[in-house]
């Protein structure tokens, strides 16, 4: 895949959409073949970094005890403490998974977090996740985990051969998310056992248009 020829592909897809009252997202849809997703080495879950985001600010919630609650405060969007975990109703639950992107979890209380969050969260896949730096330490920087997760992107196959992924926003430069793009591909690319023969091929479309074919 290269630049040429993902820039052609979101040229196609902006002439293709229509005007909306909101800013829609690029989505990056990879179809693979010749899996057989039983076999753990044919399983995809990656967390990668794009340069430039997805466009929009993504909302980050911390589950912290007293250690971190100062910093917590003053980094994160949303800061839920040990001591509040009791008051939560699974329709408060329910509503702080709708509002966030990630959790960022204490890893000293994890236990405590699995408890009452693991259901709600873990059936949403919005657990945290050490893969993607979102359990801490106690005495962890909380300002660096904010940005990097403003730049942090998952690479998932589940039930179907298949890996869908907000890669960027109508709002940004189409280098950028051409960049994204092709970040994102590869990193895909590079973890399946055949690699590029893996891969069926590779798709582009906006929030609520039709998908448009890249070539790879």
């Amino acid at each position: 895949m290269n630049e040429k020829d993902v820039l052609e592909a979101l040229g196609k897809v902006r002439e293709g959409s229509k005007k909306r009252k909101f800013v829609q997202s690029f989505d990056l849809i990879i179809n693979l073949k010749q899996l057989n997703l039983k076999k753990p080495e044919h399983k995809i879950d990656l967390f990668v970094t794009i340069d430039s985001g997805i466009g929009k600010k993504r909302k980050v919630c911390a589950l912290v005890d007293k250690e971190l609650m100062t910093e917590a405060k003053k980094t994160f969007d949303i800061v839920i403490s040990k001591g509040e975990f009791s008051k939560l109703t699974k329709k408060d639950i329910k509503k702080l998974a709708k509002e966030n992107d990630f959790f960022v979890a204490q890893a000293t209380i994890m236990t405590d977090v699995a408890k009452v969050f693991g259901r709600i969260l873990g059936s949403r896949g919005l657990m945290p996740n050490p893969k993607a730096g979102c359990v801490v330490l106690p005495t962890a920087q909380l300002g660096p985990i904010y940005q990097r997760l403003q730049h942090l992107i998952r690479l998932q196959v589940k039930a179907e051969p298949i890996v869908k992924v907000c890669i960027g926003s109508e709002a940004q430069d189409d280098s950028l998310v051409a960049k994204n793009i092709i970040t994102a591909y590869n990193a895909v690319m590079y973890v399946l056992p055949q690699e590029k023969n893996n891969i069926k091929n590779a798709l582009l479309k906006v929030t609520m248009g039709t998908p448009i074919q890249i070539k790879v």
